[in-house]
């Protein structure tokens, strides 16, 4: 089988820069979201990505009509009626998860390939909602897609083998880096990696060790690394590490110090890099300035 029609569930933060990516590849595209406010949420975030895919393509300048060619629907029996595949990035909550795949379940044909982009779950803990174990795995993409282009494909112990093939040849058409898993782990390679360390320089701040600049600068200069952890954090948007905080922070002092910080600020407007502020000032934060690391 090959891929042609695509359908991404969730028009948040990562599931446009998927469905822009996915459609500057030149795949038919079909973008759901519950309702027209999310619809229409998605469309301004994908008119931010253009800028960025014109800059770092050579080909960029075919950014300029990727939204015009892309399907937008709230039914989803209408968003999947010719899926191929369809990516799921809705928001990282099991209830609302399990309800969605039940429902995309009873709509989507035959054909269709389920995958997930959960950041924090497994296939494992959803496949009794699927009709289709055999064709339900994981692809997960880091955030700013066209840049930081890996793609990592897990499947569950039912999974079969040619659709994890399938979405290998997928990531690689649309400009990723495939990396395939062999069994099934929470966070796959990259947040194994990269959640260990964003936990650990918020636990720094909050307990007052030191400020979030200070520990990038360090980060920074004892690695190499472009960016420190909440320059990591502003680019992932602040509701996710909120959300994971939040889901660990009963008996934990530490993780309820960091709910109650990160809720300040996103009560206050200060998200990260979409919003224009988060630990820094976007679109010229310190962190990339001469003088900052002396």
């Amino acid at each position: 089988m090959t891929i042609k029609n695509v359908t991404i569930a969730g028009g948040g933060v990562l599931g446009s820069q998927i469905a822009f990516q996915t459609a500057f590849s030149g795949f038919n595209v079909t973008l759901y979201d519950i309702n027209d406010a999310a619809i229409e949420h998605a469309k301004e975030l994908l008119a931010s990505y253009m800028p960025e895919f014109q800059a770092f393509y050579d080909d960029g300048d075919r950014a300029t009509t990727v939204i015009d060619g892309m399907s937008f629907n709230t039914d989803l029996a209408q968003a999947v009626a010719d899926a191929d595949l369809v990516i799921e990035a809705i928001p990282e909550s099991i209830k609302i998860k399990s309800e969605y795949y039940t429902e995309l379940s009873k709509v989507a044909p035959e054909k269709t390939i389920f995958a997930t982009n959960s950041s924090t779950f497994l296939p494992s803990q959803f496949v009794k909602y699927v009709n289709r174990p055999e064709k339900f795995l994981a692809i997960h993409f880091a955030n700013q897609i066209w840049k930081n282009n890996n793609a990592e494909i897990m499947g569950h112990a039912g999974t079969a083998d040619e659709y994890l093939d399938e979405l290998v040849a997928f990531a690689r058409d649309i400009r990723m880096v495939p990396f395939r898993l062999y069994k099934e782990q929470h966070g796959y390679i990259l947040n194994s990696l990269l959640v260990p360390l964003l936990d650990a320089a918020q636990k720094l701040w909050v307990n007052g060790v030191a400020d979030p600049h200070t520990i990038d600068k360090s980060w920074m200069i004892a690695t190499g690394a472009p960016q420190g952890p909440f320059a990591i954090l502003d680019v992932v948007g602040l509701n996710t590490p909120y959300n994971l905080a939040l889901a660990k922070a009963e008996g934990d002092q530490d993780q309820a110090r960091i709910v109650k910080a990160l809720k300040e600020m996103i009560d206050a407007g200060k998200t990260g890099t979409t919003a224009g502020e988060g630990f820094y000032t976007y679109p010229n934060p310190e962190f990339m300035q001469d003088n900052f690391l002396k």
